[in-house]
């Protein structure tokens, strides 16, 4: 594998830095303080975070084969850990945090496999 050095490294770092101040900052310019938001932004706003929360759960979930292996119990177990745990606590760190903390613990402990 290659490595930038000198020139390239600095105008790809220049590159990334302007590409990340444009995107941080263009929907300022596009929706100032004080003009109403377009419709069609609003309705995004509220519909894109389900949206991505679904393609998120369908993406992790996609591998599972029920039918070998732990048959997606771990997988199953912290998803349903998950949705409990924000239901109950309504707090989003805790609902990710305590799932992936089952998943990691069931993986490492309780389904591994032996050497």
């Amino acid at each position: 594998m290659q490595t930038l050095t000198g020139l390239p490294l600095f105008i790809t770092i220049i590159a990334i830095a302007l590409g990340t101040v444009l995107t941080r900052s263009l929907p300022f310019f596009i929706f100032p303080q004080g003009k109403n938001t377009p419709a069609f932004i609003k309705k995004l706003q509220l519909l894109l975070p389900s949206a991505v929360i679904g393609l998120l759960v369908v993406y992790c979930l996609r591998d599972i084969n029920i039918s070998s292996g732990n048959h997606g119990v771990p997988e199953l177990a912290a998803s349903l850990v998950t949705v409990i745990l924000h239901l109950w606590r309504k707090n989003t760190l805790l609902s990710i945090a305590g799932g992936t903390v089952l998943y990691m613990l069931l993986v490492q402990s309780v389904f591994s496999s032996p050497l």
